[in-house]
């Protein structure tokens, strides 16, 4: 389920301050969501604080855009950074040991930002608006990050993409990841997306045809599960921007992106 700015303003609050922490590797709880009787913190300046983290302008043509110099983008460099690291030495060792070490990435605000769309539309969520969104295939990238799917790729790393994206996407998030450069493993086998009519046998705990019961948690541990267990690779590291992503094993070191315009339990 996804969560609007508004149904969790006081835990974005926190998840701006804190998104780097996680990002680092450490295995952290995810953002409180605790009810309280004092006062939330005010939308619309959760909303200001959320452009000037983004560094939110826009570009000629109207779109919402993210500065390369705001606190947003130092949180991803420093990010970045440490998954390079870790990447190269984790490699390594899986190849000394003769595994087959495989890294795996969320899309949605892994990397393809979608900051136009939530402020555009208030920091809240239609199917319909979504899909057409979507279906433009031109997001432009989260920061450092189709670099990255390149990086891992130089080093001998397996790269899977694990999105909640709808089959009938499919398309359009190819098309889109090719446009910003992460244009590694593109194909069916390595790109991951739910099919909700006829959901893989790999789900068959919480799906069956024509029956979706999966949470995010249960549909993104299953399809790693999956990726290590019937493919045989090693995953060294998961990378997504909501913990739901990064949740219920399987996934090797955990890199959480700084999200603060949505949550998905």
């Amino acid at each position: 389920m996804r969560k609007s700015l508004k149904a969790v303003a006081a835990g974005a609050a926190c998840a701006v301050a804190g998104a780097a922490l996680y990002g680092a590797g450490a295995a952290t709880a995810g953002p409180s969501t605790a009810n309280s009787t004092h006062e939330p913190y005010n939308i619309g300046l959760l909303a200001k604080d959320i452009d000037a983290y983004y560094g939110t302008t826009a570009d000629a043509d109207g779109v919402y855009q993210a500065s390369p110099d705001s606190p947003y983008a130092e949180d991803l460099a420093r990010i970045d950074a440490d998954a390079r690291r870790y990447i190269d030495r984790a490699a390594r060792r899986a190849h000394h040991r003769g595994q087959k070490p495989a890294v795996v990435f969320d899309i949605d605000d892994t990397l393809l930002l979608s900051l136009d769309y939530e402020k555009r539309h208030n920091y809240t969520y239609d199917a319909a608006t979504w899909a057409d969104y979507v279906n433009r295939a031109d997001r432009p990238a989260v920061f450092g990050s189709p670099q990255l799917v390149r990086y891992a790729a130089s080093k001998g790393v397996e790269v899977f993409y694990n999105s909640g994206l709808s089959e009938a996407q499919r398309t359009a998030a190819t098309e889109n990841l090719k446009k910003v450069g992460a244009d590694v493993n593109l194909d069916a086998g390595h790109m991951f997306l739910k099919d909700k009519a006829a959901p893989p046998a790999y789900l068959k705990d919480c799906a069956s045809p024509g029956v979706w019961n999966c949470t995010t948690v249960q549909y993104k541990a299953g399809t790693r599960r999956h990726i290590e267990r019937d493919l045989g690779y090693e995953i060294i590291a998961d990378f997504g921007d909501q913990y739901s992503d990064l949740d219920g094993g399987w996934t090797g070191r955990t890199y959480k992106l700084p999200n603060p315009t949505y949550f998905v339990s």
